[in-house]
């Protein structure tokens, strides 16, 4: 009986007294692997400035409202102007009288009463009364501050009778009927962002509402520091729901075709060596596979596993090479349907 108990058995199956080893394994096929990101991004108007007089001066008249929109050109305040007026009535008198010696001598050029240096020099002067005079309407047309395109006044900054000079913002004036949406994309999303390409963007303000636009440019060049390009996508925005300055996200996908993806508990570490249990004729096959990244829940076999053969996903600690198995559905062990992973 002494002798009986110390007799080990030396090919006792893993699974125990004369059975196979019970483990659940899934089937490797090939699945679709798309890569996504959420880019950051900054919303910006079409066009955007800051309205500021040409030259020092008082504020006479304020001809809009905050939050007016105005039409390119529109008039929007107008400076003191007296003298300017005067400047340019001074200029006109000149010039009237220039010319009117102009006319007069060209009549006696015929008969050569007057030399052609003198009335050279008569035009000379014709033309720097013309200039004066152009000169001073355009220093007029700088007392009233217009519009320089189509969109929405900002807060008023000034009232009527300050003084303001070349560095006082009067408002702001932005065109928000399409906003500019600028974003960063990683160097390995380079070759997926193309000009024209749609895109969808989101706002933590409007959670439940998509913002579909185009892509208008990319950049040249990647940032040496964050390896990433910036973009600009143009967003239609009629209904002015975005406002410049908000913070909006851009999901993006790269399709990187059908891949092989084995589930991560499949996955036998030893060392630096990444191994599996494939099954084959009711025997646990031990096999190395090389790895490629991970998906949560999966893995990309790169090497070692062709499309269509089983492995061990549960049980793989009651297994060695080549013991026999008894195989479980691993729709059946874990009483639902697995999922792909993607």
């Amino acid at each position: 009986m002494i002798a009986a108990c110390g007799d080990e058995p030396q090919n006792r199956p893993a699974g125990g007294w004369g059975g196979a080893a019970k483990v659940v394994t899934e089937r490797i096929e090939l699945r679709p692997l798309v890569d996504e990101i959420e880019a950051l991004g900054t919303a910006r108007a079409n066009e955007s400035v800051d309205i500021r007089p040409r030259f020092s001066s008082l504020v006479t008249r304020i001809l809009f409202e905050e939050g007016q929109y105005v039409a390119e050109g529109d008039l929007l305040l107008e400076l003191e102007n007296s003298e300017i007026r005067a400047g340019l009535a001074l200029a006109e008198a000149s010039l009237s009288e220039s010319r009117s010696l102009y006319n007069r001598s060209k009549e006696l050029e015929s008969t050569q009463a007057i030399s052609a240096s003198n009335l050279e020099a008569l035009l000379a002067q014709v033309k720097v009364d013309e200039a004066n005079v152009e000169a001073a309407r355009a220093k007029l047309r700088n007392t009233q501050v217009r519009a320089p395109f189509s969109g929405r006044i900002g807060l008023r900054r000034v009232s009527p009778g300050s003084y303001v000079d070349t560095d006082t913002v009067i408002t702001t004036l932005d065109d928000v009927r399409a906003i500019k949406l600028d974003f960063s994309v990683p160097e390995t999303f380079v070759n997926v962002i193309k000009e024209n390409m749609g895109i969808v963007a989101h706002s933590l303000v409007f959670p439940d509402r998509e913002f579909r636009g185009t892509v208008a440019s990319i950049d040249t060049r990647l940032d040496p520091v964050s390896r990433a390009v910036e973009v600009r996508a143009v967003i239609p925005n009629d209904d002015e729901l975005l406002k410049p300055g908000m913070f909006m996200t851009v999901g993006l996908q790269r399709d990187r075709g059908d891949v092989l993806m084995a589930p991560e508990q499949a996955i036998v570490p030893e060392g630096s060596r990444q191994y599996v249990f494939v099954v084959s004729d009711g025997q646990a096959q031990k096999r190395q596979v090389r790895l490629g990244r991970r998906i949560p829940g999966y893995v990309v076999v790169a090497e070692g596993l062709d499309p269509g053969e089983s492995v061990v996903t549960e049980g793989t600690h009651k297994v060695r090479d080549g013991v026999p198995v008894e195989t479980l559905e691993a729709k059946a062990a874990l009483g639902e349907t697995p999922t792909n992973g993607t």
